[in-house]
C-alpha cells in the first residue's frame, strides 16, 4: 500500500538522513559569505545526491549542475508515461543559527521528541528532495502510473534565490511540458489536513546605516549636541511604517486584495480561529503579570490578511550596538539596522526596493549619512486550478487525512514560484508544506513534524499520479 511504503521508508531511512542534514551548518550565502570555503553548502548537496543515487529509481538521471560563481543545484530527470513533466522544488540552504534555543536543543543538534525532528532546516526545507523521490519510488513499486518527474533543488533559496533565474534558464529547456510544479516549502494552518498555499509574499531584504560621527564620543559631552544616529534611524524607519500600529505608508507596498483571496481567508479563519495567533510563543506569566502579550487584532480573517495579503516590516538585525555588559556612556557613531519588508503577492520587489531607499534616503535628519542597499524580490499569486487539480487536492486530503484540503495564502517568500510561473505560465501549480502551528522556520526551536510530513507526502504522490490520469481521462487508481 502507498501510504504504508512512504511511511516505513520515512521510518528507516529517511528520517536518520535528515538528522544528519540537521548536523550540517549549511547557512545561504547572505549569512555566510565564505559558503564555497567552508564547504558545507556542498556538503548538504552531497549528501541528499549520495541519497538520492541509490534509491534505484529506474531511468533516474541524477547530477549537480553548477554555474561559475554560483552556488549549486541539485537536478533529478526520472522518466514516466505521457507527455507531461512534473517539476519539484525545494532548497538545502538554511538560516542562521537565531539564539533562544530552548535548553537541549540547537540548530545543528537534532533532537526527536514526541514525533518531531527538531533543528534547523529540516522543515525548511531540506526534506523536499527526500519526499519528491519518495513519493516517486512509492508509486513506481506500487505500479500506479505517473508522468515524467524532475527536481529542481537550489541552495540559495534563504538569500532570495538570486543564482536560481541562471539555473532556470540553463534547465527550462531540458524539463519538456511543464503541466505541474509541486514546492514542498510552505505553511500548513494546522497538521489535520493538507493546506494548499494560494499565493505567497514578496520581500525587500536590506541593510539602512546611519553615520553621523567619526568615532565614538562621550555621551556627556556630545548629549544635547550630536543627534543620536538610532534616534536619526527612528525617524526614517517612521516613514516606512506608522511605530504605533505597524501600518505600511505607502502605497506603493499595497495592491487590492482579490475576492477569490478574500474568500478563502474567511474559509481559513473558520477552521483556525484562535489558533491564529495562540501559536505563536507569546511573552507572559511572569512575577509582575499573568496576561499573554497580545496580537495587533484578534479578527482571525484580519489577521489573515495581515500576514498574507498586507506589507509588513521587521528589523531583523543591528550592528554598532555594543552588547550591554560592555556598552560604555558613548555616543556611538553609526547604526546599522537590517530591515525586512514582506510586500503583497502584486507588488513588484524592484519597484518596492526603489521606494524603500528613496523614502529613507532622501533628505536625512540632521544631513547624516544614510544609504540603503537593498535586494526585492516579488511575491506570487496562484493561478485557477483546473477541475482536476482541484478534485485531486480535496481527494488527496480525504483518503490521508479524513478532511478536505484548506487553502490560504502564506506570508514567507519563495521567489522561484514567480520565476517558474513566468518561464511556465500553464502549469498547474502546488504549494504546500509541513511548517505547520509552532514549527517556527527560521527561530528557535524550529522543527519538523514526521507524521504530518509521511501524510504530506503520501498527499502528494496521490496528486503527482492524478494529473496522468487527468491527461488519459482515466479514472484516479
Amino acid at each position: 500500500m502507498l501510504d504504508t511504503r512512504i511511511s516505513r521508508q520515512w521510518d528507516d531511512d529517511i528520517v536518520p538522513q535528515l538528522v544528519d542534514y540537521v548536523r550540517i551548518p549549511a547557512k545561504s550565502p547572505n549569512f555566510d559569505s565564505d559558503w564555497k570555503r567552508h564547504g558545507q553548502i556542498e556538503a548538504a548537496v552531497a549528501q541528499a545526491h549520495t541519497w538520492a543515487a541509490r534509491q534505484g529509481i529506474k531511468g533516474m538521471k541524477l547530477e549537480i549542475v553548477r554555474l561559475e560563481g554560483r552556488t549549486p543545484v541539485l537536478y533529478f530527470d526520472v522518466p514516466g508515461s505521457g507527455n507531461d513533466t512534473v517539476v519539484f522544488y525545494g532548497h538545502l540552504d538554511k538560516q542562521p543559527e537565531m539564539t533562544g534555543w530552548r535548553a537541549g536543543l540547537g540548530p545543528w543538534t537534532p533532537v526527536i521528541e514526541q514525533g518531531r525532528l527538531y533543528g534547523r532546516g529540516g522543515a525548511d526545507d531540506g526534506y523536499a528532495v527526500f519526499a519528491a523521490l519518495s513519493a516517486i519510488a512509492a508509486l513506481d513499486a506500487e505500479g500506479i502510473k505517473r508522468p515524467r518527474c524532475v527536481g529542481l533543488i537550489e541552495t540559495c533559496e534563504e538569500s532570495g534565490s538570486p543564482d536560481l533565474p541562471f539555473y532556470l534558464d540553463a534547465l527550462a529547456p531540458r524539463m519538456g511540458h511543464v503541466s505541474l510544479v509541486v514546492a514542498l516549502d510552505s505553511g500548513a494552518g494546522n497538521y489535520d489536513q493538507l493546506w494548499v498555499t494560494t499565493s505567497l509574499r514578496g520581500l525587500v531584504n536590506g541593510t539602512l546605516r546611519v553615520e553621523i560621527l567619526d568615532e565614538g564620543v562621550h555621551s556627556g559631552d556630545a548629549g544635547g549636541v550630536v543627534p543620536s544616529s538610532f534616534r536619526i534611524a527612528r525617524q526614517l524607519l517612521d516613514r516606512i511604517d506608522d511605530s504605533r500600529t505597524g501600518a505600511v505608508r505607502s502605497s506603493v507596498f499595497s495592491c487590492e486584495i482579490p475576492a477569490e483571496r478574500m474568500a478563502q481567508a474567511k474559509q481559513a479563519a473558520t477552521i483556525l480561529g484562535d489558533s491564529m495567533w495562540k501559536r505563536f510563543p507569546w511573552s507572559c506569566c511572569d512575577d509582575k503579570r499573568s496576561l499573554f502579550s497580545e496580537p495587533v487584532t484578534k479578527d482571525p480573517v484580519e489577521l489573515i490578511l495581515n500576514r498574507t495579503w498586507r506589507a509588513a516590516l521587521a528589523v531583523t538585525g543591528a550592528d554598532g550596538l555594543p552588547p550591554i555588559e560592555s556598552a560604555g556612556n558613548v555616543q556611538r557613531p553609526y547604526t546599522s539596522l537590517k530591515l525586512s519588508m514582506r510586500l503583497p503577492p502584486l507588488v513588484d520587489g524592484a519597484t518596492a526596493c526603489n521606494e524603500m531607499t528613496k523614502l529613507l534616503e532622501d533628505a536625512p535628519p540632521y544631513n547624516a549619512r544614510v544609504s540603503f542597499e537593498c535586494h526585492g524580490s516579488t511575491g506570487w499569486n496562484a493561478p485557477s486550478f483546473a477541475p482536476w487539480m482541484g478534485q485531486a487536492l480535496d481527494r488527496a486530503s480525504q483518503e490521508v487525512f479524513g478532511k478536505p484540503a484548506a487553502y490560504m495564502g502564506e506570508g514567507g517568500t519563495i521567489p522561484f514560484m514567480s520565476m517558474l510561473g513566468e518561464k511556465f505560465p500553464d502549469a498547474q501549480i502546488l504549494v504546500t508544506g509541513v511548517l505547520g502551528p509552532k514549527s517556527n522556520a527560521h527561530g528557535p526551536n524550529e522543527f519538523i513534524d514526521i507524521g504530518y510530513a509521511k501524510r504530506v507526502c503520501s498527499a502528494t504522490a496521490r496528486i503527482v499520479a492524478a494529473m496522468s490520469d487527468a491527461a488519459t481521462g482515466l479514472p484516479t487508481k
